[in-house]
């Protein structure tokens, strides 16, 4: 409440100066808002050398002071508290609040400034040029300002070159990070630099170049674990299971043994780059997987590359920790790479199946079944209603509310029918075919199925419906494969002619149609049919024209299984038969 005296503010700026750093170090937590207490000393300057600034912005308020006030004690003590300034500005990522307030501290008649190069960033150049005011002997510094400017420089790189990756500007954010690599820095902030420099190289297309920033990255700083997990998205890339497996399973077991929150960090400056840094980007660059995600993904990988017996553990110990509480193993921001719990089930079984555990199989599925049966309404209806709802407010909000129901009920349905279907194949390998046709024949006894993929259906809709047809496909084969089993070739070749009504030209049906024909000793069908498969594109797939969604992984293992055995000797077979048939019509 005393008023500005001229004498006594140098003391005053200087006790101000140091309180905010003593804030923040003891904050230990990201710089926010306004610096407490900057602009009421601005206005005991101004107050004292008979100005006044209330009704000025605070970027307005430092023009002044700097350009109006020249009294000699008092420009050490403004420089200082306008480099804190500029911290708590650069930490708001306020870039051209900070660039002005550093053209201000260092005018154009000052022989240490100089206009920026060309190639050269303008911010780090107005920060390089501001001559750091010499320290009196009065009171002690908290922080010195050399030291600040210097973790400014650090921190402008690194802030502007996460902003040019954020927006794709790969070389301009390479040479940024580089000059932040450089920089005055902790070991911790080191790390996640050759962090985000690795990152960077990758989406450039560099993987070897991301890998040696990535590397570099772990030698500072072990526990930057987050460095880890991108080097095995690199070598998953690179197509480098061995490499990639290697890097899941060092860090799974690193998150068990030194959790994340023990990171190194050096202590000894009040005003660190980790308090100015931090934007979305660079939280998500560095974020942690829970242990249940390492554990997918090493499932997940396992079973995509074909090792399925260690997929097979990876997912029961998944399974295992998912028992702990769903809560404590996922995050709870939304940003968790788990899907969802029941087609976590499905993969399991599907890796168990191919494992030969099929047994275990099914009874996981099971599981499936016997949680999403209840979920299902007895009639689903995938209407084009949704559509018209959606053009008029309030009927909008409506629409989506029954567009999420719909979907979550199309999921459940195709979650069932997928244990079925899996359930089918087990029952199959283990050699009772009547206890698989049972299984196959579940769903198909369901009006919801049928209903629900009969109707036309929204936009919206149509990835839910697609699988859910697929999987009607899948269990029409795989019905039909176990009627051949049973000598039943009539009933097959009814599955086989649905499966081609639903998946039109789809490989597998056409190809068990014409052993079903040739079975019935309807060669010339069977022949027809065949040429027919000959002569389609080596690339079809079986998908319908315009449906290039990949399966879902659990329904992988199905469509390699129908996949028609043996098909070398029918095509034999049948070629005979055509040779026999133009000789005869030649005779």
């Amino acid at each position: 409440g005393l008023p500005a005296a001229l004498p006594a503010l140098p003391l005053e700026l200087t006790v101000l100066y140091n309180s905010l750093l003593f804030t923040v170090g003891a904050s230990d937590s990201a710089i926010k808002g306004e610096a407490e207490g900057i602009r009421q000393a601005l206005l005991r300057v101004l107050e004292a050398c008979g100005a006044c600034g209330e009704d000025l912005g605070t970027e307005e308020l430092w023009q002044k002071v700097l350009q109006e006030v020249t009294v000699e004690e008092l420009q050490a003590p403004l420089h200082r508290l306008g480099v804190l300034q500029a911290a708590w500005w650069l930490a708001a990522g306020c870039l051209g609040s900070v660039a002005g307030l550093f053209q201000l501290l260092s005018p154009a008649e000052e022989p240490g400034r100089s206009h920026c190069s060309e190639g050269q960033n303008e911010l780090l150049s107005l920060i390089r040029a501001w001559q750091v005011p010499p320290e009196g002997a009065s009171l002690p510094l908290a922080q010195s300002a050399m030291d600040l400017k210097e973790i400014l420089c650090t921190s402008a790189a690194f802030l502007q070159g996460l902003q040019e990756l954020e927006a794709g500007n790969f070389p301009t954010a390479l040479s940024l990070l580089q000059e932040a690599a450089g920089g005055f820095c902790s070991k911790k902030i080191l790390a996640q630099i050759y962090t985000c420099l690795g990152c960077c190289a990758q989406r450039m297309g560099k993987p070897q170049t991301a890998l040696q920033h990535l590397k570099q990255a772990l030698r500072v700083d072990f526990q930057c674990l987050s460095a880890l997990s991108h080097a095995a998205a690199v070598y998953h890339d690179l197509g480098e299971t061995d490499a990639e497996l290697q890097a899941l399973t060092l860090l799974y077991e690193a998150l068990g043994e030194n959790p994340p929150a023990a990171a190194s960090s050096t202590p000894y400056f009040l005003m660190q780059t980790e308090l100015l840094v931090h934007t979305p980007l660079l939280t998500s660059l560095l974020r942690h997987h829970h242990p249940s995600e390492l554990k997918y993904l090493l499932a997940q990988r396992c079973l995509q590359d074909g090792r399925v017996a260690d997929a097979a553990e990876h997912y029961l110990d998944l399974l295992s920790l998912l028992q702990e509480g769903l809560q404590q193993q996922v995050p709870l921001d939304g940003s968790s790479t788990l899907p969802r719990i029941p087609e976590v089930f499905l993969e399991a079984a599907s890796a168990l199946e191919q494992a030969g555990r099929h047994q275990d199989a099914i009874n996981i599925c099971e599981e499936v079944i016997s949680r999403t049966t209840d979920l299902i309404p007895r009639v689903l209806q995938v209407e084009e209603r949704l559509e018209q709802l959606e053009c008029s407010l309030p009927g909008a909000e409506r629409a989506g509310e029954l567009l999420s129901q719909k979907r979550e009920s199309l999921c459940c349905l195709a979650w069932r029918a997928a244990g079925y279907l899996h359930q089918g194949w087990a029952w199959a390998k283990l050699g009772k075919s009547k206890e698989a046709v049972t299984q196959f024949s579940r769903e198909h006894l369901k009006d919801a199925v049928f209903r629900c993929v009969c109707l036309s259906v929204t936009e919206n809709l149509q990835a839910e419906v697609e699988v859910l047809q697929k999987i009607r496909m899948l269990s029409l084969i795989g019905r039909g494969v176990q009627f051949l089993e049973l000598k039943r070739h009539k009933e097959a070749l009814l599955d086989f002619q649905h499966s081609l009504q639903i998946s039109p030209g789809d490989p597998a049906a056409a190809s068990y149609l014409v052993q079903a024909l040739w079975k019935l000793n309807r060669k010339q069908e069977a022949a027809a049919q065949w040429q027919k498969l000959s002569q389609s594109s080596p690339g079809e797939d079986g998908q319908q024209p315009g449906q290039g969604r990949p399966l879902p992984l659990y329904l992988v293992s199905c469509l390699e299984q129908v996949m028609l055995p043996h098909s070398e000797h029918l095509a034999r077979s049948i070629q005979d038969y055509l040779g026999t048939a133009a000789q005869d019509t030649s005779s």
